[in-house]
């Protein structure tokens, strides 16, 4: 029988950060965090606490682990140890990405108005059912906004609880509160503007593109980068190249995204197929397609994506209509050749860094697997 994940720890020492499964090693970081945090919402109230079981059942219930795994490689990158105390510092504080990516996914959710996340009912549409299910009065649809927006607030002051307990050591923590403080306002300033597009019917390739670097690219590869480099106390020239790296593969993880909102199979992504255009998502391969329908006058076309952009009902059929109008107009051979090229600077940034090993191969393998994913 092969030895288990604490057996292999042990092994190596207390304090080793087994890296063959850091989001195991996330899972359990988050798991400890959440029971106790728990534990407090029930000294409060058990109503309270019964809400924080369902943000630990979101937290807890999936997600690759992303944000955490690239803030672990930048702290590599940069030197850090795969062992002792400062690791496992290092550990806590990349964990504490998992709370703000559920509450941007929490408050995300509910402004798209999306019924499934990861296969599962989204949180506000849980809510609404708790409030069916006990007769409570008044509208379930509101509970279930003011649950989400609750705790997707609770989500981020617990993140920011996280990473300040971690056991960082001060100067490497008031470094690392410099990509954290801009990768929050990054994120809601990328939120913002996607709304703010939606209601103004901005279709332009350049606003698309915009958002995805501010909502996307920021705060799962930049940033997480950025904040594990900085707590290890990287030197200017490595954190340029991180820096740039951290970008690109940014943005190609949401372009790859972007398609597998409309392409992608649901077992995979956890969502219904077309979900994206059902929820009016203004995407760099929606603009692309629409600044090309523009260009050749295709009017039938930008009917149908102006059609399926924000329809609710939208069906299967109409969703493969609009599946061969991107292909048609060049659109998916635009994203995936941005995409390619993003990963190509990408690469040059990261082998003229310098960077230390394992972590420059690793950073090159989670750059192929983030942005090359299976449909």
């Amino acid at each position: 029988m092969p030895p288990s994940h604490s057996a292999i720890a042990q092994a190596t020492g207390k304090d080793a950060v087994v890296e063959f499964d850091l989001p195991g090693q996330v899972q359990q970081t988050l798991t400890h965090y959440l029971r106790t945090r728990r534990a407090e919402a029930t000294d409060l109230d058990p109503a309270f606490a019964a809400a924080v079981a369902e943000l630990a059942e979101f937290v807890l219930g999936g997600g690759k682990r992303i944000r955490p795994t690239f803030a672990w490689w930048g702290w590599r990158a940069a030197g850090g140890t795969a062992e002792g105390p400062a690791a496992k510092a290092m550990l806590r504080a990349a964990s504490a990405l998992e709370l703000l990516q559920a509450c941007a996914l929490l408050h995300d959710d509910l402004i798209d108005e999306s019924d499934t996340r990861r296969g599962n009912p989204t949180v506000h549409r849980k809510f609404e059912q708790i409030h069916r299910d006990a007769g409570f009065a008044g509208e379930g649809r509101q509970f279930g906004a003011a649950a989400a927006v609750l705790l997707g607030d609770l989500a981020l002051s617990w993140a920011d609880d996280m990473l300040h307990s971690a056991g960082i050591a001060p100067d490497a923590l008031a470094r690392a509160l410099r990509p954290w403080r801009a990768m929050r306002t990054e994120v809601l300033a990328g939120q913002y503007l996607d709304v703010l597009g939606q209601f103004r019917g901005d279709e332009t390739p350049q606003a698309a593109l915009r958002i995805c670097q501010l909502k996307a690219a920021s705060y799962t590869v930049q940033r997480p980068l950025e904040l594990g480099a900085e707590v290890a106390g990287v030197g200017p020239a490595a954190l340029r190249a991180l820096n740039r790296f951290g970008s690109d593969i940014g943005v190609a993880f949401q372009l790859r995204d972007d398609l597998l909102g409309v392409f992608g199979d649901p077992s995979v992504t956890g969502k219904p197929a077309g979900d994206d255009l059902r929820e009016g998502k203004r995407t760099v391969l929606v603009a692309e397609a629409v600044a090309t329908a523009r260009e050749q006058a295709d009017q039938p076309a930008l009917d149908l994506l102006r059609g399926v952009l924000g329809d609710p009902d939208l069906d299967e059929d109409r969703v493969e209509q609009a599946r061969l109008v991107l292909t048609r107009l060049g659109a998916v051979e635009a994203v995936e050749k941005r995409i390619t090229e993003l990963t190509g600077s990408a690469m040059l940034a990261l082998h003229t860094a310098g960077l230390a090993e394992p972590a420059a191969s690793r950073l090159a393998e989670l750059a192929i697997a983030v942005t090359d994913r299976s449909r």
